[in-house]
This record gives C-alpha cells, sequence and structure tokens, in this order.
C-alpha cells in the first residue's frame, strides 16, 4: 500500500519532535523549517540535526521559493512558528502578524497545490479570555471549541486569525473547498507541581500527552470526512487528553474524527496531586479547576 505523503512544517520543533517517529513510520514526509537542527525548544537536543529537514523561509512573501515542496502532498501539518519577541504586550502585533502571514502562505501555497487537507497548530490562546474571566471562577463549566474565539492578548488573536484563515480556504469561496483541521493545543509535556495551585489544576486540565498528541494529528490527517452540518470541511479540536480536570469539550474531536485520548493527567500525575492538591497540608482549594 502507498504511503500518504505529508509535509510538515516546523519539523525541527518541540511539538512535531514529540510525534515525528510516528510520522516517519506511517508515512512519506517532506520537512520544512527555518533551520535543520532542533529548535531551543527542545534544549536537550538545541543544534543536533535534524534528518532529512530541508530549509525554507515560509514567511517569504515569494511563494515559488517553496511551492515546489507542496506539489504532489495529500496533507500538509502546519507546526512553525516565529517566536514571540520580547515586547511589551501592546507591541507585540507585529510579530504575532508575521505568523498569520506565514499560515497564508501555506494554506495558499497547500491550495495552489491541489493539496486536500492542511492540519494547523492553533492553540488553546484562541479562546483564553473564557478562561481568565469565567472557568476559573466558574462562571462557566466547560468551553466548546465553536463558542466565538475571544483573546486578550496578541497571540491568541493570531491563533484565532489562523482559524478563520483556515475557514476561507474550507468554504469554497476561491473555487474548491480545502479541508482544514485546526488543533487547539492544550498543554504538552510533563506537568510540574508550583506554588500556585489553580496554576496546576489549570495544567492537569490541559495536559496533552505524547502519545495522545500524535493520535490526535494521525486522526486529523486520516479521517475520511471532516464536513459540518453546512457541508464545510472546517474543523476546529482541542487538544487535550481524557483528563479528569479537562475544561475543554472534546465531543466534536471524539465524534468526526474518531480521537480516543487514552491519557489522564489525574492518573498520570497522581502522586503530585496527592502531595501538592491533596492529603495532609494541601492548600488547594476544592474543585477540579480555578477556586
Amino acid at each position: 500500500m502507498t504511503k500518504k505523503k505529508i509535509l510538515v512544517t516546523g519539523a525541527a520543533g518541540y511539538v512535531s519532535g514529540r510525534m515525528l517517529p510516528e510520522l516517519r513510520e506511517r508515512y512519506d514526509l517532506v520537512l520544512l523549517d527555518a533551520s535543520a537542527t532542533w529548535s531551543p525548544d527542545r534544549p536537550h537536543a538545541v543544534g543536533t540535526r535534524v534528518e532529512d529537514v530541508q530549509v525554507a523561509d515560509l514567511l517569504d512573501p515569494d511563494r515559488s521559493k517553496y511551492q515546489h515542496f507542496f506539489e504532489g502532498v495529500d496533507a500538509v501539518v502546519h507546526l512553525a512558528y516565529i517566536r514571540q519577541r520580547e515586547e511589551t504586550a501592546i507591541d507585540r502585533y507585529t510579530s504575532q502578524r508575521e505568523n498569520v502571514d506565514m499560515a497564508y502562505n501555506v494554506l495558499r501555497a497547500a491550495y495552489d497545490a491541489g493539496v486536500r487537507r492542511v492540519v494547523s497548530a492553533s492553540s488553546n490562546h484562541a479562546a483564553d479570555w473564557y478562561e481568565r474571566e469565567m472557568l476559573h471562577d466558574r462562571k462557566m463549566e466547560v468551553l466548546d471549541p465553536y463558542d466565538l474565539a475571544l483573546s486578550d492578548n496578541y497571540y491568541g488573536w493570531s491563533k484565532a486569525t489562523y482559524e478563520h484563515l483556515g475557514f476561507l480556504f474550507a468554504c469554497g469561496s476561491f473555487g474548491r473547498k480545502m479541508d482544514v483541521v485546526m488543533v487547539r493545543i492544550g498543554s504538552p509535556g510533563e506537568v510540574k507541581p508550583n506554588e500556585d495551585p489553580r496554576a496546576f489544576k489549570r495544567t492537569l486540565g490541559s495536559y496533552l500527552s505524547q502519545r495522545d498528541q500524535t493520535q490526535l494529528f494521525v486522526k486529523s490527517i486520516e479521517a475520511p470526512n471532516i464536513e459540518n452540518e453546512h457541508g464545510i470541511p472546517w474543523l476546529v479540536v482541542y487538544g487535550i487528553s481524557n483528563n479528569t480536570r479537562g475544561f475543554w469539550s472534546l465531543v466534536n474531536a471524539r465524534k468526526i474524527i474518531g480521537y480516543e485520548p487514552e491519557d489522564d493527567s489525574e492518573v498520570r500525575f497522581a502522586g503530585d496531586i496527592q502531595g501538592f492538591l491533596a492529603g495532609d497540608g494541601a492548600k488547594a482549594g476544592p474543585g477540579r479547576l480555578g477556586r
């Protein structure tokens, strides 16, 4: 059986590195990044060359320089991003707009090459206003991915804009409908107790294990049909494990792409929870989240 050809951007980054071994086994990969060595997001391996990564500047508006990478590709997994500069919050618009420009270049190159599907790393921050204003104070219990995306920072704004850009390419207004899946990634990596029980609860709720992340992206690539009730192949899903303390809905991820997360931070980090949130001397208040 012929393997699908998958293009991965940001291939030398942390999110890619968590699932690259599995993707290499399943697919014929085209790996792109601005550098062929592991990024600072992978501090244990900084400077180590990533096998088969080809260098491309996807922010360059001259798409002819990298359009050829997209030809003959079945799906694109867009993970690349430009690191936020050290600026005050109100001055970060320009750097985050560059990430939007890059997302457009990737979507447009995929569209022009006839690629069927793009799976893009969005972020839980696309709707992080709800967390601070609603969820942690228990004014709201669970956030659905189709609640209006609202953020109070430019990073979250850029991710919400990715999602809307994806809708433009999915709805058919440019001539054909291209499948677009936007994955609002939660908290990949280990969960560590800290001095703020609210923050620890939050991370337990947003935890995304390595194998669940891999499954989620593979199923986002391979799901046969992601059309919504209006016939538009556009899907926004939260990227978290099956967490007891989860506060983002996985209903559509389960129903549409068949996501079946195997891990639960409540089990995975039970020892830390017992020592920090529960048991003698614990200072955390009741409830799975916030207060």
